[in-house]
Order: C-alpha cells, then structure tokens, then sequence
C-alpha cells in the first residue's frame, strides 16, 4: 500500500498563496501531521477545511459548465479515499460536499442549478445536510408564495457547522410529503448546535440544527424526480461511506507499518532480531493488505459502474441501476470489514506501546465503529444473497 501523501499532485488555479495546499500531496502531509492531535480534541477544523478549499476540491463533483472540475466518480471518490487515510472525518466533509452538489444537479431546475453550482465555484461554498430522511421533526409550512416556513430540528446534519449553504428536508402535514430546498446556513432562525460527540468521527460538524420560521424562498425549494439517474443520489452517498471505509482500512495499515519499522521490537520466542523479520507478524500484514486491495478493488469497480450509470443520464434503465446498487453493497461490505478488522490488527501488529493514548492510533477503529453503524450490514448481505440465490436485484431504498 503506498503513503498516500506520495499522490499525484492536483493543481488548481484558486490555490492559496499558501505552499502547504497547493496539491494534494502536501495537503495530506498538512491533515496527517495534525490529525491525531485535532481527533483528540475534537471540535471544528476551520483551518483544515480552509486548506481542502484553497486546494480546489469543493468543486470536484461540479460539472464544467458551472466552471466546476467535473471529476468522473472513480477519481473523486480515490481522493475521497486518500484524504480518509490520514483524516476519516475530514473525507467525510468533503464526500458530502460532494453529495450536497450532487443533490443540487439531480434535484434542481436549470436555474437552481446555475445557480447554486456555479455559486459554489465562485464563493467556494462548503455544504451542509440536513436531509436526514429518517428525522422528521423538521415541518414545512407552505407560506402561500411557492415557498415554505420551516419549524423543528434535524440530527444527524453532516458538514453544517461552519458550512455557507446547506441541502434540507422537511414534511409538508398538509400534503403528507416530503419538501426539499437549499438554503443558506446563516439564514435568520437557523441555529447550528455544537453537539456533536461521538468516539469517532469527531470533526465531521454533524450536529442537530433548529429552525424557528426559517423561510425557505421559492426559488430555493428543489422538486425530486422519481427518476433511475435521480435516484443514483442514494448510491453517490453510499460509495462515499464505502469509500471512507477502505481509507480507514489503509490508514491503518500505513500507521501500523510506519510504527512497527521505527519501533517494533521482536517477541523474546520469536527466533529473529528484527520485528520485520518475525513470520507471524509479515503473515498479519498479509492478510490485513489483502482486506485494504479487495476492498479497494470492490470500491474502484463500484465507482466505475456508478459513472457509467450517471452518463447515461435520463436513459438509464431501473436495472443497469439495480446492478449499480448491488455492486455498491458489495463494495460497501467488504469494505465495513475490513476497516473494522485491519483498525484492531493494527494493535496486534504494534503491540502494547502503541496503546500509549497521544498516538490515538484507536482513532482509526473508532472512526469505523461510528460510520459502520449508519445502516444495518446484515440487510446488505441480505441484498447479495438474495442476487446470488435467486437473481434478485436490490430494490431502489433510502439505502439501496
């Protein structure tokens, strides 16, 4: 597995003046220099998400028509993965960003979309979410102009602290459904709560946020198509996961070899001088690359599957999206594993040292334990037997 801050450079021509964020490699050695301290601490990473800004990567997902990089999925989701290795919380924020961009594009008309995709290029927006479709305490009122009112709360709202637009859903009780819209984050009655504090994942700004008669204009409420490319949102968010998942997977592998090479010490029974030299401890590393490469390699044909889908646009057929939908929880489970497993070999490999708690080395399996419990893996594996079995492809889902 090689270090990830030996990436390719990724140029662009808004970089700060800044040396550190003028490619990704340099902003990777900027985020792994730090992230052990700032996953101890917890908090908001203003300065951090400021770097992945000047580095240009806000506008990934953008199509170049807005001005935007217009990047296929396979090459945003690897720098998704190579910014989850060093930052698992970090990769979340701008995965999401991503996901917000993709709900303007698939979600809005032509001028919400040169609207506000065309605004992100300019002010360089980060997006928030407050889409959480199982939360619906968040009512809209219709205010008798095309708009709404939005009363009550949201959990779960990924990216929203510090963010400067944000996607949101509410439930109309009139009409029993759902209203989607995009709105400033800063916008009169809106509150961003600072309580978010789990054991993992700590900087993603994934706190509740309030509304009090938060006016949703118009122009801002966004129509949801019940289309195959519409629905495609759903397995975009679900690669992002899986995606955090393998960088998690190969972080730990990175640490775990960088601290057995500068500190390990041979067992006394080992027969060997050198810790590298021991057979059991080159059989773990084995088997914990071995997870890393397959779930990347699962991850990979996952993204390509997906962009090909996305190109095909409105001629894109409920069962070519089906197999998307099936290859990403293929992806999506092998990648859960083997993010949890190689986070706990990690400790096997470095020994009892490694537990020394400012290295926060458990950072990496904490961060999986969080993010793996987003939804259910039996019901994945569920999903693959039932294609194996009988053919059956998944059903288009809220996760699905």
């Amino acid at each position: 597995m090689n270090d990830p801050r030996h990436a390719d450079a990724l140029h662009t021509p808004q970089a700060s003046a800044a040396p550190v964020v003028r490619d990704l490699a340099s902003l990777l050695d900027a985020l792994h220099a730090s992230a052990a301290q700032r996953d101890l601490e917890g908090g908001h990473a203003a300065q951090e998400k400021q770097w992945i800004a000047d580095a240009g990567l806000l506008t990934l997902a953008v199509p170049r028509e807005f001005g935007g990089l217009g990047a296929r999925w396979p090459d945003i989701y690897e720098t998704v993965r190579k910014i989850a290795q060093v930052d698992s919380a970090l990769a979340h924020l701008l995965g999401f960003t991503c996901l917000q961009v993709v709900s303007v594009n698939v979600w809005g008309n032509p001028e919400q979309r040169a609207r506000f995709l065309s605004g992100t290029v300019e002010n360089r927006w980060w997006w928030g979410n407050a889409v959480n479709p199982l939360d619906t305490r968040l009512i809209a009122t219709a205010s008798g102009d095309g708009g709404y009112l939005l009363d009550g709360q949201k959990g779960f709202c990924s990216g929203t602290r510090g963010s400067q637009m944000m996607t949101v859903s509410a439930q109309d009780p009139v009409t029993g459904k759902p209203v989607f819209g995009v709105l400033p984050t800063t916008r009169e009655g809106i509150t961003v709560h600072e309580d978010w504090n789990p054991i993992g994942q700590r900087q993603t700004d994934s706190g509740s946020v309030s509304f009090v008669r938060v006016k949703l204009e118009p122009h801002e409420v966004m129509e949801r198509p019940d289309t195959p490319h519409a629905s495609l949102r759903t397995l975009i968010s679900q690669l992002v996961l899986t995606n955090l998942f393998v960088g998690i997977a190969q972080g730990a592998l990175d640490e775990a070899r960088a601290y057995v090479t500068q500190h390990g010490k041979a067992w006394i029974y080992s027969g060997v001088d050198k810790a590298t030299d021991d057979p059991y401890l080159i059989q773990r590393f084995g088997e914990m690359r071995l997870q890393a490469v397959s779930a990347e390699a699962l991850a990979t044909r996952a993204a390509w599957l997906l962009d090909d889908a996305w190109q095909r646009g409105a001629a894109l057929s409920p069962e070519t999206r089906a197999q998307v939908a099936l290859a990403t929880s293929e992806a999506k489970i092998v990648a859960h594993r083997a993010a949890l497993d190689v986070s706990e070999q990690l400790f096997d490999a470095c020994g009892a040292r490694a537990t020394h708690a400012p290295l926060a080395l458990d950072r990496f399996w904490r961060n999986a334990r969080v993010h793996t419990l987003h939804d259910p893996l039996d019901y994945r594996v569920r999903d693959v037997g039932r294609y194996a079995l009988t053919g059956t492809l998944p059903e288009v889902s809220l996760y699905t």
